[in-house]
């Protein structure tokens, strides 16, 4: 008669799996919640609730909803870091402000307009944070890019670098903040058009 086998020891469960896991749960219910309602309704509790999580938990990693929403945009908005250089800055710039838009066009980036640029308006701590976290690192990306055409002779030497960026970026924020137009492809490419070769005869 078969002697009966002694089931394998279970695994015990990764628990650096399971709080990602949870991270990520609590990151995706922050940037829903935020796209679904105004920033000012948004609550730790409502947060928690969504992802499925205790209050403790949230508050363990985070020390604000503020925090968790930089977070959220930050790893979501990963590839605007990228700014390629292949020697053609007109595409180069296409690349990576194609990106940009379609960033701004993602309901999940709702949580950016909605939520943190509305709460930097009325908290300097907040507008620091995404000046710091989210626009400074992109602003010096494409200054380094725009310098380096600038010394290849693909842009005036007069011209202000950082006036640029603003003159490039500037339009994209407008329709995201105000919904005057639909943030498209064809906007980075007229904007490109009009600081590249200009408005005039």
């Amino acid at each position: 008669m078969a002697t009966p086998s002694t089931p394998a020891p279970r695994s015990a469960p990764n628990p650096d799996r399971r709080s990602e896991r949870a991270r990520q749960a609590i990151l995706d219910a922050a940037l829903e919640l935020c796209g679904e309602q105004l920033y000012a309704g948004l609550t730790m509790e409502g947060i928690a609730k969504r992802a499925g999580v205790g209050k403790q938990t949230i508050y363990r990693w985070w020390p604000s909803k503020a925090a968790i929403l930089l977070e959220a945009i930050e790893e979501r908005g990963r590839s605007t870091l990228d700014f390629p250089d292949t020697g053609n800055l007109e595409a180069d710039l296409r690349t990576q402000m194609t990106q940009v838009a379609q960033a701004f066009a993602s309901p999940l980036f709702a949580a950016y307009s909605k939520g943190l640029i509305a709460a930097a308006q009325s908290d300097p701590d907040i507008a620091k944070a995404v000046v710091d976290s989210i626009i400074k690192p992109r602003v010096d990306l494409c200054i380094e890019r725009l310098t380096k055409a600038q010394a290849a002779g693909e842009l005036r030497q007069d011209i202000d670098l950082a006036d640029l960026v603003e003159l490039l970026y500037a339009p994209l924020y407008y329709r995201l903040l105000l919904h005057t137009r639909p943030v498209t492809q064809s906007q980075v490419d007229t904007i490109l058009n009009l600081a590249l070769t200009g408005a005039t005869k």
